[in-house]
């Protein structure tokens, strides 16, 4: 008796969509069968975007936030503050900054945060990078606003002995942030109220 088995690009598509990050087997399964019962041009239409996304972003070559020119918008403008950066893990965390309309300065993205259980050290991340641009000149003050969990506290104290020789301050987020929390889904008063509360180091 003939056993019934997945077709091979039903199989790869719920493969891909179970390496995403918070995709489980079955919500990836529920995906894939969805896009089986779309119309053609939906599927299609995301994997132009998949192809795009790839084909047409880079990161900046400044601070590293996620761009379709480098140097991104904020690193060429005339209207921010350039004596100021403010450091933080992820892409997403600049875009939750952004909304409070609160702050002018310029981003570093390290692109992650410390974490020797998950295999990230500090090389892992753009720290180097960050330091090079301090090293430069005309940076006043370095805004720490990593993440208030573990590996974003440890994350920010690296960075802030790291900082300790080059004569610049370093401030920290204020504790309107719940700790364990991300920055991409604290609200845009939340967020302000931590910018101007910040501290220094």
């Amino acid at each position: 008796m003939a056993t019934l088995t997945v077709p091979e690009p039903v199989q790869r598509l719920v493969e891909a969509f179970s390496r995403l990050p918070g995709i489980g087997p079955k919500t990836a399964s529920r995906l894939t069968y969805y896009l089986l019962r779309q119309p053609p041009d939906e599927a299609i239409g995301l994997a132009d975007a998949l192809r795009d996304l790839k084909a047409r972003t880079r990161f900046c070559e400044v601070c590293f936030n996620i761009t379709e020119e480098s140097p991104c918008p904020v690193c060429k403008s005339d209207e921010r503050d350039r004596a100021i950066i403010c450091v933080v893990e992820e892409p997403l965390d600049v875009l939750a900054l952004e909304r409070t309309r609160d702050y002018r300065g310029l981003y570093h993205v390290l692109h992650g945060a410390i974490s020797p259980m998950d295999g990230i050290g500090p090389e892992d991340l753009k720290i180097r990078e960050l330091l090079a641009r301090i090293q430069v000149g005309g940076v006043r003050e370095v805004i720490l606003a990593t993440n208030p969990s573990l590996e974003g506290e440890n994350t920010a104290m690296y960075v802030h002995k790291k900082l300790a020789a080059l004569n610049v301050k370093v401030t920290r987020l204020a504790r309107g942030l719940p700790v364990g929390g991300d920055l991409e889904y604290a609200d845009e008063m939340t967020l302000a109220r931590a910018l101007e509360g910040r501290r220094e180091m």
